[in-house]
């Protein structure tokens, strides 16, 4: 029998994962499914310039994955029972459930309205293609001199800002962070970032936290109303509420507990990876939720899958920061270098190299997609006294 690997989520973790196992294993020996219910690849860190109206190239996972292996289901993730190893889906045939010997859990995160009142009925996100779609109807529908508050001084924050300032100069775009500005960039990073800023007349409201949410207006802590024709709700964001449901051990926030190889504490036969897993970093700090943080999972939890199921050596993928890429419109951008444990150093590159530099990673990690392997490499065979020791006895049938 075929040891049997679901993967759940095709965003960019999943969608590596299930590419690395299908060239690390050998067809034969494995049959691995990747569940998501779109049919294209999304690329999640451009979803800013999606939302201004820009167009994004379509990358169909058919074309990625042909001739991998790889089988694409498509359908929604309704529950998963890891004591019977099974994944309860709904899509165009109805409902069905999935029987794995292995399961890859990276249903990523969406947006987090933080439980601030208005957010859910007014507030529009951009943590993914259908609130980024919504977002781009509505700015086009703005007339001259309305506003629009983004709320949040992230790095998602910071990029919808600036991208919407630049692509609407007709709009009043203003930027509400809770703490400073970029106060957690470099002195450089910091001064560039508040010259584009600047430069496109965004306003700044500091220290600012919003508790509320209406349809044409945001309120802060202080009590001070803020017009906002449209409100951009970008203050972190939320695992899919799947993993709490199950008996996986999570954290309180829901995030998969895992080991050094992204495998499940409670339940070895479940890897977690991206934003849905708890994963130490360097110094044993929690890595942040972040494309950066999510493909080096995606590749531990692959090798280290075939390594056990082909008696190899389970490598150790270094899981580190080297710089934060952060797009300040299509023409500006600033790279900030950051230590092992994601803390800015003095170091960071601005302006339009900064913008090319940000454009050739972003169009790295949709390559690495399509080639989650960098070199030539043999599809191994699975040791089948390993595949019976990971696999469940078969499920009982009546």
């Amino acid at each position: 029998m075929q040891h049997r690997i679901i993967v759940l989520g095709a965003g960019y973790t999943g969608a590596i994962a299930a590419g690395r196992l299908a060239r690390r294993l050998h067809r034969e020996d494995v049959a691995i499914t990747l569940v998501n219910p779109e049919p294209d690849f999304v690329e999640r860190v451009r979803m800013h310039q999606l939302a201004t109206g820009q167009d994004l190239r379509p990358r169909p996972f058919h074309e990625m994955f042909a001739g991998t292996g790889v089988e694409l289901r498509l359908a929604r993730v309704t529950g998963v029972d890891v004591e019977r190893r099974t994944v309860a889906v709904t899509g165009e045939d109805g409902d069905g459930e999935l029987e794995y010997d292995t399961l890859v859990y990276a249903l990523g995160s969406g947006w987090n309205d933080q439980g601030v009142p208005g957010t859910a009925e007014y507030a529009h996100e951009i943590a993914g293609r259908p609130g980024a779609l919504r977002l781009r109807e509505r700015l086009a529908g703005l007339d001259a001199g309305q506003t629009v508050v983004v709320v949040g001084g992230g790095l998602t924050g910071v990029e919808a800002a600036t991208e919407i300032a630049e692509a609407r100069p007709d709009l009043d775009v203003a930027l509400a962070a809770r703490d400073g500005l970029g106060d957690w960039l470099s002195a450089k990073g910091r001064a560039h970032l508040r010259k584009v800023v600047d430069e496109l007349g965004i306003t700044v409201h500091e220290h600012t936290a919003v508790t509320g949410v209406e349809a044409d207006r945001v309120t802060t802590a202080d009590g001070t109303s803020l017009p906002a024709a449209v409100t951009v709700w970008t203050t972190g964001f939320a695992v899919h509420p799947i993993a709490r449901a199950t008996a996986l051990e999570v954290t309180g926030t829901g995030q998969i507990v895992v080991d050094r190889t992204m495998r499940s504490v409670s339940h070895p036969d479940v890897y977690a990876v991206g934003d849905a897993a708890l994963v130490a970093g360097p110094g044993d700090k929690p890595l942040r939720m972040s494309c950066a943080s999510g493909v080096p999972t995606a590749w531990q939890a692959a090798d280290a899958i075939a390594a056990r199921l082909t008696g190899g050596k389970i490598p150790a993928v270094p899981l580190r920061y080297f710089n934060q890429c952060i797009s300040l419109g299509r023409r500006d951008g600033l790279i900030q270098y950051v230590t092992a444990d994601d803390r800015s150093v003095r170091a960071a590159l601005t302006g339009r190299l900064a913008a090319l530099y940000k454009e050739v990673v972003c169009k790295g990690a949709a390559w690495g997609v399509a080639h989650p392997v960098l070199t030539p490499t043999r599809r191994r065979r699975v040791v089948r006294e390993t595949a019976r020791a990971e696999a469940p006895a078969p499920l009982a049938r009546v």
